[in-house]
């Protein structure tokens, strides 16, 4: 593999790993959030997560094969484990209180992605897959900005935001 695979094998690697522990806590945040929208929203999240999976594969597919992908993700699912029950034990808190952690917990992750995705475009010199970390990184960004709107949200009027009445990139 020359160098420039490897790198982007690398990142890819890791990008996995985001992407999994993301939608792993998502999930759980949605099954223990007793906000119907709070649900909502948690599931979306843990959905873009999937579908960046996804995009990841096909970028990475001339660079991984698709046995070897299989492999990084399952071995990625096994391992992330401790790191979704560690952000569970963060949540274990009365109702509302569980709640606003779950959503500091997801900017965390976000805040972890956006740091992730915006040093990889500028260490890799693979030009598809910079623009696929920056079109992903805005994404997480947008994620970011949802979250803390819903934490606002959450401790200024107890109100959970509709994720499907608007869009943080004012697109519509």
């Amino acid at each position: 593999m020359k160098d420039q695979d490897s790198q982007v094998a690398n990142l890819a690697r890791e990008a996995i790993r985001l992407e999994i522990n993301g939608q792993g806590f998502f999930d759980h945040a949605a099954e223990v959030t007793h906000n119907e929208l709070g649900k909502k929203m948690f599931r979306k999240l843990a959905q873009d997560e999937i579908r960046h999976l996804d995009s990841f594969h096909q970028l990475f597919s001339s660079v991984i094969s698709g046995e070897e992908w299989k492999n990084y993700v399952q071995e990625e699912k096994e391992s992330s484990s401790s790191a979704i029950e560690e952000l569970k034990s963060r949540m274990k808190k009365e109702e509302k209180a569980g709640e606003l952690e779950a959503i500091s917990i997801g900017m965390e992750l976000e805040r972890k992605a956006i740091d992730f995705f915006e040093k990889s475009v500028e260490s890799t010199t693979d030009q598809p897959a910079k623009e696929m970390f920056d079109k992903i990184c805005q994404e997480e960004r947008l994620h970011y900005a949802l979250l803390q709107a819903q934490y606002d949200s959450v401790t200024n009027s107890g109100f959970w935001l509709d994720v499907s009445e608007f869009r943080m990139d004012g697109k519509y």
